[in-house]
Order: C-alpha cells, then sequence, then structure tokens
C-alpha cells in the first residue's frame, strides 16, 4: 500500500483505509517505516527494528502580565520576560527514563540493564556520544520547545505571550507521564503561568518478540556476518499507528535495512534539502522484503 499523506497525519491516507475499507488492508503482519539503517556499537553492527512509537502531548504555555509602552518598561507587567525563566529550565532539563516494554528491550538489546538507564546512558556516551544523541530520547518524555509569540507591536509590552513545546512520551504511557515531567522541569502551574494541551496521542507498540521479528533477525544474520537486530522506538509517528489501532491482533514494525548507509547518516538527513539514501541499500531492502515475504507467506 502507497499512501501520500502519512507526514500530515494519515487523515486521507492510511487512517482512511483501515477506517473504510479495513478489508482491504487488514493484515496480521506490517512492514513500514521507522527503523532499519545499521550503526556500530561496541565492534558490532546493529539493526534497529522500530517496534514502537512515542506519544504526542503537545502544549502551549502562557504567561499573563499587563500592557504598557515599551519606552516605559516599568509601568506594565511584560509577560515576555515571564518565559525567560521557562526556556532555561527546559534548555537545563536532565534525562527522563520510563522503562516501558519497548526501551527496556533496546537497553538490553545493547548490552545493558533497564533497571540502571542512567548508568547505561553514561556508557553510551562515553563510548559513542553519536549514538547517544538518538537511544537518549527513546528511554523518556522529551519537552522541546518550538514555538513562541508575544506582542503584535514593537512598541507595545505584552500583557500575554505564549510558548508552545512538543512533548513525547514512551508508548503505553499517557497525560500522567507528561505533567510528571513537566512538573519536574516547569513546576506546577501558578496564576501567572497556564499550561494547557493542544494535542494527545497516546504512543503505540507492538511486541519485540514475534515470529515476524524472529524472520527479520535471521535475515540480517544471514545477509551480513556477525550482525544482530535490536528493538529501537521512534520518538515521532508513523502510519503503523492506524493499523495498531484498526487491528490489534497486527504486529507492525519500521524496518527498511540500510548496510551502506549508517544510521548516523541517514538520521540528520531526515526533512533535509539532500535527503537520500545509498542506491545500494535499495537493492538490499528490496531483496529483504522478497526473502521475507517467501519465508513467511509461502
Amino acid at each position: 500500500m502507497f499512501v501520500a499523506d502519512e507526514e500530515t497525519g494519515g487523515d486521507v491516507g492510511a487512517q482512511w483505509l483501515t477506517k473504510n475499507h479495513p478489508e482491504k488492508v487488514r493484515c496480521d503482519m506490517l512492514l513500514n517505516e521507522g527503523g532499519g539503517p545499521a550503526f556500530e556499537y561496541q565492534g558490532r553492527r546493529r539493526y534497529g527494528v522500530c517496534c514502537a512509537e512515542k506519544g504526542i502531548f503537545r502544549f502551549q504555555l502562557t504567561a499573563h502580565g499587563a500592557a504598557g509602552h515599551a519606552s516605559l518598561p516599568k509601568t506594565g507587567d511584560n509577560a515576555l520576560l515571564k518565559l525567560g525563566p521557562v526556556l532555561q529550565k527546559l534548555a537545563a532539563n536532565q534525562s527522563s527514563f520510563e522503562m516501558t516494554e519497548a526501551p527496556a528491550a533496546l537497553l538490553r538489546g545493547l548490552g545493558y540493564d533497564p533497571a540502571d538507564p542512567a548508568g547505561a546512558l553514561q556508557q553510551i556516551g562515553a563510548s559513542d556520544p553519536g549514538l547517544l544523541i538518538f537511544v537518549e530520547p527513546m528511554l523518556g518524555v522529551t519537552l522541546t520547545p518550538t514555538m513562541a509569540h508575544a506582542s503584535d507591536k514593537i512598541n507595545v509590552i505584552p500583557s500575554r505571550a505564549w510558548l508552545k513545546v512538543d512533548c513525547r512520551v514512551p508508548p503505553g504511557l499517557g497525560e500522567d507521564a507528561a505533567r510528571r515531567r513537566i512538573a519536574e522541569v516547569l513546576g506546577e502551574d501558578t496564576a501567572e503561568l497556564r499550561i494547557e494541551f493542544s494535542e494527545t496521542v497516546i504512543g503505540n507498540a507492538s511486541p519485540v518478540q514475534s515470529p515476524l521479528m524472529a524472520a527479520i533477525d535471521a535475515w540480517v544474520k544471514s545477509h551480513d556476518a556477525d550482525a544482530e537486530t535490536v528493538p529501537v522506538i521512534l520518538p515521532g509517528f508513523s502510519d503503523s499507528r492506524w493499523f495498531r489501532e484498526a487491528f490489534p491482533d497486527c504486529v507492525a514494525y519500521g524496518f527498511f535495512p540500510h548496510r551502506h548507509q549508517s544510521l548516523l547518516e541517514s538520521a540528520p538527513l531526515v526533512h533535509n534539502a539532500d535527503e537520500r539514501i545509498d542506491v545500494r541499500d535499495l537493492g538490499f531492502a528490496t531483496a529483504f522484503y522478497l526473502d521475507l515475504a517467501r519465508e513467511l507467506l509461502g
């Protein structure tokens, strides 16, 4: 199945099809985007299989004050200045850990104890700082400020200013986890700073062990000596969400194997002007899909 609107939510693609024509797209196993580029860690090549996707709990933080003329700074109560400490706290916030099934499986796959995620991150960072950038967000709640607005006129002290934050939560957790993390980093709501969620989507996941996972791992080991697969979590979301929701027994994984262009090379190119893959990996992935279909479907 090919659809064109995954980047905008799938309203007229995967979501529409699973809702309006489930008989045409119903499946027990699904292969989609979200994983596959290889990465080297401690002398061994690993291929990430995306088993889960983080949830979205975006919110707006609004600061209130009193308007005034910008030429007389003390006459008003500048709401924009109240967002300064908020941004500083967001910039300084430390790692967050919520060990649901997929994050725990990832750490075990890398050789670490999920009961000590902080220690695992410390060792990963010491061994491969580049990989740490991708692993850390998979393990907990992230808070990333992306938009801000205050006065519409340069000579008016704003009585209201807002900041929008993209919050991502590990699969299986909901608003409670988001609010816990917000309180840890920013503190509770006050009369001058109000938090309001604008978009809430609970993350989704498939089991990290299944016949489909076993077949993927076997194919990787037979086509790349000494390599292995590890479960990974997509910090964003994909159309797998709609299939997991529509067909609860469907095992959906993101896997498009890249052997020649690594994860550390591929990830920075996503949504970039020169996004691309190595043409050799196109053939590599095509062979994977063909072989896997024959293996599992006969």
